[in-house]
């Protein structure tokens, strides 16, 4: 049997009209009902809002969330199951969601509290670049102060974040094929955001962690885990550590993954993972179409 990791996407891969095809789904109908009491505002309403409401950071983890947890879930009723699990960034709340380690509800309100807190978020800025020369990268960020790898997503592409000063000074001194300022309202996955992540440590406390049902792999540990406590130990990192996408993916095939299969709108992860193995053959789950097609 081929062994599989599902891999859920977070922010950046949300578009308008997502979703839509699950508001008939009796199941999903159900958890739009229960995400609405919560949020006090309705998933596909936003998703399908012509102004891009989705893309502001306040709307997008909760609907991501709500919309991948939903696929993972029509997966699952229909057999399937993964070996392994991981998530970038706001995906791996996901991650742990598929793999039992909490329930639905308790996953929406730690998104919920999440996204306030990253959407009030004004101190710092983030910055992309993709074709560059990573030990001059490293030797330049190593030098400059109130500015760290966020997210290492592949030998190719990364994300930058802290201070708007030493951000743009790491993009002028560093060659590159592109480097682009993120429409983002802080420097997510840094020191920076550490007011943010105490406060959201005290809501991580109030969650109960069950041991998980498959091995995680976590953005600030890449190793797969298990125990509850050391899963919820990543979390509370996650917010202030780098996303190590890069390193999530070398050890799949370390794993004995042959197969990967992205749960959720868009192809980012997959994209990125197919820079890196080659080799693990990639799948994509965006709609319940998809769903039927992967059990059919």
């Amino acid at each position: 049997m081929t062994k599989t990791a599902w891999v859920f996407p977070g922010q950046g891969s949300q578009a308008i009209g997502m979703g839509a095809d699950l508001v008939d789904m009796p199941e999903a109908i159900a958890k739009f009902q229960q995400a609405e009491q919560i949020l006090g505002w309705s998933i596909p309403e936003i998703c399908q809002s012509e102004d891009d409401k989705v893309s502001r950071t306040l709307y997008t983890q909760p609907c991501l969330y709500v919309i991948e947890s939903i696929l993972a879930d029509a997966l699952i009723t229909k057999g399937q199951s993964p070996a392994v699990v991981a998530g970038h960034s706001l995906g791996e709340y996901v991650a742990l969601y598929a793999a039992r380690t909490f329930d639905f509800e308790s996953g929406l309100r730690l998104v919920q509290r999440r996204a306030e807190l990253m959407d009030s978020a004004s101190e710092g800025t983030m910055a992309a670049l993709i074709g560059f020369n990573r030990e001059e990268l490293d030797t330049k960020l190593a030098e400059t102060p109130n500015v760290v790898l966020a997210n290492d997503n592949n030998a190719g592409q990364v994300v930058i974040s802290g201070t708007p000063e030493a951000v743009d000074a790491v993009l002028g001194s560093v060659k590159a094929k592109r480097g682009v300022k993120l429409n983002v309202s802080g420097a997510f996955h840094s020191p920076l955001m550490a007011n943010a992540a105490a406060e959201f440590q005290s809501v991580l406390e109030t969650i109960d962690f069950q041991t998980a049902q498959v091995p995680v792999l976590s953005n600030v540990d890449p190793t797969p885990a298990t125990d509850s406590a050391t899963l919820k130990d990543r979390l509370v990192r996650q917010m202030t550590g780098s996303v190590r996408w890069r390193e999530i993916s070398l050890n799949l095939p370390q794993a004995g993954v042959e197969r990967v299969i992205e749960v959720g709108p868009g192809k980012v992860l997959t994209g990125l993972i197919k820079r890196t193995c080659p080799d693990i053959a990639l799948e994509n789950v965006s709609t319940l179409a998809d769903v039927e097609r992967l059990v059919g």
